[in-house]
């Protein structure tokens, strides 16, 4: 095998990895809870009343404006602060960020300890173009 075509082998691993890494990260491959569109969640909020919403944006992004009722646990935080979320372990929990990534990797965790998350695609941006209520 010569240096190119070894090289060409590398380069397409290499891409292959990059995608399925991607792909995890988005939520989009084995991902073992829901995620649901800003519409969607819309809607759930206005006739589920067994829904708890989770902000995992930082504090700054919370304060410059949240869904009302939210809970802000930043995402760097979370593993360590489950215990204020454990009295909503039998309710769907509502997990978004400022564009949906975030909200995967929050999910994953909430998921591993036995929550059960439904991510919302494309966070708190899908939300404000859907008209969702923002509060500061």
């Amino acid at each position: 095998m010569n240096r190119k075509t070894l090289t060409n082998i590398l380069y397409w691993i290499a891409m292959a990895g990059i995608a399925v890494w991607f792909s995890y990260t988005k939520g989009w491959i084995l991902a073992d809870f829901e995620s649901i569109s800003p519409k969607q969640a819309i809607t759930l909020l206005k006739n589920d009343n067994n829904v708890t919403l989770l902000d995992v944006r930082t504090p700054r992004e919370f304060k410059s404006g949240h869904l009302k009722g939210a809970i802000a646990v930043p995402l760097g935080k979370l593993e360590s602060r489950l215990d204020k979320l454990t009295p909503m372990k039998s309710t769907k929990i509502l997990v978004y960020c400022r564009s949906g990534n975030r909200s995967v990797a929050a999910s994953r965790i909430l998921k591993k300890h036995g929550f059960t998350p439904v991510n919302i695609k494309e966070g708190i941006v899908g939300l404000i173009r859907e008209k969702a209520e923002i509060v500061k």
